[in-house]
């Protein structure tokens, strides 16, 4: 994925308009004085879908500059009524280890396989995987909480029409059940997700069961490198 890439989506709750989320790829930039990768979710519901479950997260994810493991994940998660969550996950690759607090309690460390990616990274690494039907990536995914074997299953091919246009897509299943997202997820949620079939893996649609009911996701706008428009997300410094 290119830098300055912004992707855009509307947010449906079942049948009902719910707001808005956006993926970004900053500009390349450097942790711990290396070149790094940085990964940015935000989402946010409207004002009707706020009156009674409000959503304002926003997920960020840094990884070394070729993606093959995580360095640090936040996610800040406003949702409903449930308890605000200001998450950070700090990635120690000389002991394997990871550390996971959240609003100043610190868990103890959870040690890792090598080459382990947080759930967003994991998002583009599937982007730049190939896709045949009949595959399953696989690849170690923690949320700082639980260490699992994250699996995507390639199901097949799919022309669909969104209101960004017409794709041709691959349509995968992805399994993350046991780690944390964006939204609260009911214990049997289902995702699906259809990727742009060419060399730019755009997310184009996706479907996932929540608590209450299920929500789809759809691609509005593109912008920067995967749009071929010059436009460039300003690279955010590492907090």
């Amino acid at each position: 994925m290119p830098d300055g890439e912004r992707l855009v989506y509307q947010i449906r709750w079942m049948q009902i308009p719910a707001g808005e989320a956006v993926l970004e790829t900053a500009a390349a930039g450097r942790f711990d004085g290396r070149p790094a990768r940085h990964f940015i979710m935000t989402v946010r519901t409207n004002d009707f879908v706020d009156t009674f479950y409000k959503v304002r997260s926003r997920i960020e994810s840094w990884t070394d500059a070729e993606l093959t493991r995580s360095l640090r994940y936040r996610k800040q998660q406003r949702e409903g009524n449930h308890r605000p969550r200001d998450e950070r996950v700090d990635f120690n690759w000389s002991n394997r280890s990871v550390i996971h607090s959240n609003r100043n309690r610190t868990r103890a460390p959870l040690f890792v396989p090598p080459s382990t990616l947080d759930p967003l990274a994991a998002l583009y690494f599937t982007r730049e995987a190939p896709l045949r039907t009949g595959d399953e990536i696989t690849r170690p995914v923690t949320d700082g909480k639980k260490i699992v074997t994250g699996r995507a299953r390639v199901v097949g091919r799919e022309r669909i029409q969104v209101p960004a246009g017409v794709f041709d897509t691959v349509m995968i299943e992805p399994d993350l059940r046991d780690v944390g997202g964006v939204f609260e997820k009911s214990p049997e949620a289902r995702i699906q997700l259809w990727l742009s079939d060419d060399e730019r893996r755009i997310p184009v649609r996706v479907h996932s069961k929540v608590v209450v009911g299920y929500f789809v996701g759809e691609l509005t706008a593109m912008q920067g490198g995967s749009a071929g428009i010059d436009a460039r997300i300003p690279s955010v410094a590492i907090p």
